[in-house]
């Protein structure tokens, strides 16, 4: 029976130690439960920003998120907007250049990916002579619609200085679709007000997620473009951020709505992407983020947290059931009953992780839920149902992440069709 109290207690340690490990995240929840929207002071200038759009085959939808920013609440003379068109077999450029887009088109079939595109972009507004006109850029995916005030709130955030980059509200144009669209949408809920609001409040730094963010014209000019190739960027970006000292900010009423995939087989290629894409961050920054940890104090924490981040909490689980396979499969010439005891060990703790990992997903997805009632644009019966499914959907992470480990990873596009579907000055 030593072999039973020698698993039972690494399945205990393994879950201790997570614990131990993500314990500050509920110190997020509470916070960013807790924290208020204050009002901003009044700026005491308004910049001149530019917009950037990697797009590549969005004739569909780039028009809509074009006429969104030229119907924000600020000086159309402060706001140009800019779009590459990345390797695009459609109408993308002529409908962006209707719309009243500057449009520079590319064409790479070797250097694939947002952010080769951004990168291509910006180096040619410098060689332009166009850059250094702006005080900072924000991106967007081609599939988003713009809240009205999105670049007026920013600009009161980005008004207190000191920030390297400012990410916004990252709402869904397609929440009620189905099951996978509503799991996307509560978890980019989640990340706006249960982490990064904590994270503004506390003083901390926060990671810009894809889309809907700023980042400052100094920051860009030091780095001479968008050196930030790997298949998630924006995280690259984001760990680079916390291993330099350089702060990201959060501003919580500059909303955008993105487009959500709508099929298993296209959430599955952009999941195993984002995860292949932190095993690369992980890989490339771990040395400099211990390195910052050890600085301690706010860089410290924001490098742990980064850390964190790009390390999947999910590897904790599957160690813990590689080790179960192999207590199973090492007890198989041990007496009968000590095979029954390990097995039904083994059982349990399955049973126990499915519903324990459910159970906290589900009460993680109510909080966000019924914490931003208000904003999410579905029916009713839509939030309340698709509640239940985004456990599930987190769930399928766990291949993911297992394919993500083994399995060669290329940037993909998304298809998107969403067309008109909120209108976000309701």
């Amino acid at each position: 029976m030593e072999l039973v109290r020698l698993v039972s207690a690494l399945q205990k340690a393994i879950a201790l130690l997570a614990g131990a490990l993500y314990f500050y995240q509920v110190i997020y929840l509470v916070v960013g439960l807790l924290s208020r929207k204050r009002p901003a002071p009044r700026p005491v200038r308004l910049r001149r920003y530019a917009v950037l759009i990697s797009a590549r085959n969005e004739a569909g939808v780039i028009g809509e998120l074009i006429g969104s920013l030229k119907k924000q609440n600020y000086p159309k003379q402060l706001l140009d907007i800019y779009v590459v068109a990345d390797n695009c077999t459609d109408a993308t450029a002529d409908v962006a250049r209707r719309s009243g887009a500057k449009v520079y088109p590319r064409f790479n079939r070797v250097e694939v990916g947002k952010g080769y595109a951004l990168d291509f972009l910006l180096k040619k507004l410098m060689e332009d002579g166009l850059f250094d006109r702006y005080a900072g850029f924000f991106v967007f995916d081609a599939d988003n619609i713009v809240d009205p005030n999105f670049v007026s709130e920013m600009n009161h955030t980005f008004d207190k200085g000191g920030f390297a980059a400012l990410t916004g509200y990252r709402n869904s144009k397609n929440f009620g679709e189905n099951w996978i669209t509503a799991g996307y949408s509560l978890w980019f809920l989640r990340e706006a007000r249960l982490v990064n609001a904590a994270r503004m409040a506390l003083g901390l730094s926060c990671h810009v997620s894809g889309t809907g963010f700023l980042v400052a014209a100094d920051v860009i000019r030091e780095k001479g473009g968008w050196p930030y190739h790997l298949l998630t960027e924006d995280l690259q970006f984001s760990a680079e951020c916390a291993a330099e000292g350089r702060r990201i900010g959060y501003c919580a009423d500059a909303i955008i709505y993105d487009e959500q995939p709508t099929s298993l087989r296209q959430s599955w290629d952009q999941r195993l992407r984002w995860s292949r894409g932190f095993f690369q961050v992980g890989g490339r920054y771990a040395p400099s983020l211990f390195r910052g940890m050890a600085h301690g104090g706010r860089k410290g924490f924001v490098c742990y947290d980064i850390l964190l981040t790009v390390t999947p909490g999910v590897l904790l689980t599957l160690a813990g059931a590689v080790l179960q396979a192999m207590v199973a499969l090492s007890c198989f010439s041990a007496p009968v009953y000590i095979i029954y005891a390990v097995l039904d060990l083994t059982a349990n703790w399955l049973w126990r992780g499915f519903t324990g990992f459910y159970m906290g997903m589900l009460a993680y997805g109510a909080i966000t839920l019924f914490s931003e009632w208000g904003r999410i644009k579905a029916t009713p019966l839509q939030k309340i149902g698709y509640l239940f499914t985004t456990p599930i959907f987190m769930l399928t992470y766990i291949p993911i992440t297992v394919c993500a480990l083994f399995q060669k990873v290329e940037w993909k596009p998304i298809a998107h069709k969403s067309l008109a579907r909120i209108d976000p000055a309701a």
